[in-house]
């Protein structure tokens, strides 16, 4: 069994990126870091928490998706190509880019 230790807010730029399909990914915002610790061995990993509430081992993940890993993607050079829209994520669609490119 699994104890969580601590939780802290992700930093920006942070994204759990999942396979739908043999040829689609999708990544999500990462929203916090969850430190967990096995109760009986001592050991500890470190979670990511998506956005939508997926992480590696859940039950309740999206059915289909498997995590392919964590990735980084500095805030001023825009999301991953295949980051999911604000809507897709429960926000209200916008017209503007999802970044701001210098005129």
């Amino acid at each position: 069994m699994k104890r969580i230790v601590e939780i802290v807010p992700a930093r920006p730029g942070w994204y759990a990126r999942w396979r739908l399909d043999p040829d689609t990914t999708r990544s999500y915002p990462v929203s916090v870091w969850a430190l967990l610790e096995e109760m009986d061995e001592g050991g500890r990993e470190v979670i990511g928490v998506d956005s939508v509430g997926q992480w590696p081992g859940s039950e309740e993940n999206e059915a289909g998706g498997d995590f392919v890993r964590y990735l980084f993607q500095p805030p001023d050079s825009g999301a991953p190509e295949d980051a999911a829209r604000p809507e897709e994520l429960g926000a209200e669609p916008t017209n503007r880019p999802a970044r701001l490119e210098p005129a």
